[in-house]
């Protein structure tokens, strides 16, 4: 069989951190499938990658071999499990949307607007603000502003709003433009010579839905809140499957979700996994 590219959110994903309950054999399972051999692992995350790393340590996860780090604006890969190397060629692919302006100068272009209160410089990056926002805040209003102050100056920016369900607070990152999940995914499959149909992404928030509503073979895994469920409803059944935790008695939320989605695109992988049982 294909080797396939999986290609994961990590927060309320992969990682069991929202409210719901985690099927107690669905991350071992997962961490058997990634280690068999048969998978190429990308985690797709909004951490930097340090936050990465802590993740991989706290919930026993297995090291990837690429990590799409800040929202999509860093590329790292995981090199004979000592070192990780940022992928420069990244770099260069997404930094003429900001006409060379740093994050410090377009936070000066912004800075005044009512409802943005910046994140912590850990959680910054050369190519990603980002801001907390109340939840009581218009952040649809908010983000229109922004990008009208943007625009104005010939800067293209790509501007995602999620959700901290454990803080109970909004999250907006800036971003250049061509700096998403869905073109760091692609220019990985590209560089890296994956075809689309080996090929499978899941992800529980808006932040992903660039790639859920994409041609990319995608999951929803079953804790995604209704926001992203609604969203959702417009995207191909033949490149969204909604997990629903029908597969080998989980429920479908988090790893249990992306197994799910696996055996659904990829039915070659149900002996693999029902052997691990």
């Amino acid at each position: 069989m294909n080797k396939l590219l999986l290609c994961t959110d990590l927060d309320r994903t992969l990682i069991p951190n929202g409210s719901h309950p985690e099927s107690p054999q669905a991350r071992a399972l997962f961490s058997q499938l990634v280690n068999s051999g048969l998978v190429t692992l990308v985690y797709v995350s909004g951490r930097d990658l340090s936050l990465i790393q802590h993740a991989i340590k706290a919930y026993h996860l297995p090291l990837p071999d690429y990590a799409i780090a800040d929202v999509g604006s860093t590329i790292y890969h995981q090199e004979a499990n000592t070192s990780w190397q940022r992928w420069a060629s990244w770099d260069e692919e997404i930094d003429v949307d900001w006409q060379g302006l740093s994050i410090e100068d377009l936070h000066s272009l912004i800075s005044d607007i009512d409802g943005l209160h910046r994140q912590e410089p850990e959680k910054q990056a050369l190519h990603k603000l980002s801001y907390y926002v109340e939840l009581g805040h218009d952040h649809q209003r908010l983000i229109s502003h922004i990008e009208i102050r943007l625009k104005a100056k010939a800067i293209h920016a790509n501007l995602i709003w999620s959700l901290d369900e454990i803080r109970n607070i909004g999250l907006l990152d800036i971003l250049p433009l061509s700096a998403n999940k869905l073109h760091a995914i692609t220019f990985l499959m590209n560089q890296e010579g994956y075809a689309i149909t080996d090929t499978v992404f899941s992800g529980d928030s808006g932040n992903d839905l660039d790639v859920l509503l994409s041609p990319i073979p995608s999951v929803l895994v079953a804790n995604a809140d209704d926001e992203v469920r609604a969203a959702a409803k417009g995207a191909s059944p033949d490149t969204l499957y909604i997990a629903n935790g029908s597969f080998l008695n989980m429920n479908g939320c988090y790893s249990a979700g992306i197994l799910e989605g696996i055996a659904h695109y990829r039915p070659e992988f149900v002996p693999v996994l029902k052997g691990f049982q």
